[in-house]
């Protein structure tokens, strides 16, 4: 097939604000938790009948995990495993030296919960359509509230104006208000020989040194030296916010990348996991527990280490990953 189709998942990111359910040794896209399927098994089910091909980018700590789930629905699927993480732009160009110049890819994270699929649907068709084109595409989700844990697109019809960083309370409620305002979702949809030329204008050193890694590689697997040389960038800074071939799909359909205890028990709490009168939800735990004097209190249980938060200090958890970090704490793996 010359202009194949591939659906491109990228499984990098630990998920530190998950923390203690998500460790390095079992990052939060390939935990069972979600009606016994993980995020990254529901994210290979949401594209099958879209794509051709599935490609999967990953890295030496979860390539195992990634196999187990293709193994378990008998799927074959390319693999790319990165000897040591360099951020989203080499992640995709190695996806995109992978491929023909003429086939679209559809590069998705695998952490993502999505429903609405008939609006899901609708909008990768368009965001095919573009690619055809010769754009690259981006995905912006209408906004429901002023989430602050979200990069902002701000949108003039399918152009995009600006990219903005994850903003504070005040400033969210200020692009909510101005109506025009997607979040970020991670998703692209373009060619792999448009993307490369994009590439290549705009972060030379990015593309050689991905280039070189890649046609070192061995059956996918990429030299660490190598590897090491490549600039650690998004691709939002190599690419998106200063090619002139950018367009925006503003898409409706249900979204969250389930980057919080807070999105995690909003996603719970409608798919009828108990909390009590008072909002309070244990996660990860079988055993009574009762909550005196606690509102929207959550308990996360595991092995090793247990949780407890207030659901709005969500945010935080990722202060405390950084800590255990600092001390180099066994209970990260």
């Amino acid at each position: 097939m010359d202009n194949a189709i591939i659906h491109v998942i990228l499984t990098g990111g630990i998920g530190s604000r998950l923390w203690p359910l998500s460790r390095k040794s079992q990052p939060k896209q390939y935990l069972e938790i979600f009606e016994g399927k993980s995020l990254f098994e529901m994210t290979v089910d949401r594209n099958r009948s879209l794509a051709d091909k599935v490609m999967v980018v990953g890295n030496n700590d979860n390539c195992h995990l990634s196999e187990r789930v293709f193994d378990k629905s008998s799927t074959s699927f390319i693999n790319i495993v990165e000897s040591t993480p360099r951020n989203t732009a080499a992640a995709i160009a190695f996806a995109a030296f992978a491929s023909n110049p003429d086939d679209v890819l559809i590069v998705t994270p695998s952490d993502h919960i999505i429903e609405k699929m008939d609006q899901y649907n609708e909008a990768i068709s368009e965001a095919i359509s573009k690619a055809n084109q010769g754009f690259i595409v981006t995905f912006g989700i209408v906004p429901t509230k002023p989430e602050t844990g979200y990069g902002y697109i701000e949108a003039k019809g399918d152009n995009v104006v600006s990219f903005r960083e994850k903003p504070n309370k005040v400033t969210a409620k200020e692009f909510i208000a101005k109506g025009n305002f997607l979040w970020n979702s991670g998703m692209f949809c373009f060619k792999a020989g448009v993307l490369l030329e994009e590439l290549k204008q705009f972060q030379l050193d990015v593309y050689e040194k991905s280039k070189k890694a890649w046609e070192d590689s061995a059956n996918g697997k990429l030299d660490l030296d190598l590897s090491l040389e490549i600039p650690s960038i998004s691709i939002d800074y190599a690419v998106m916010e200063r090619s002139k071939k950018i367009k925006v799909v503003p898409a409706s359909f249900s979204w969250s990348d389930l980057g919080s205890f807070e999105s995690v028990y909003d996603y719970l709490v409608a798919n009828g996991h108990p909390v009590d009168k008072n909002g309070n939800m244990v996660i990860g735990c079988d055993t009574h527990t009762s909550f005196l004097g606690l509102k929207n209190t959550i308990f996360v249980a595991t092995t090793n280490a247990n949780l407890i938060l207030q659901k709005e200090n969500s945010q935080d958890v990722k202060d405390l990953y950084s800590e255990l970090e600092r001390q180099n704490s066994e209970l990260l793996n």
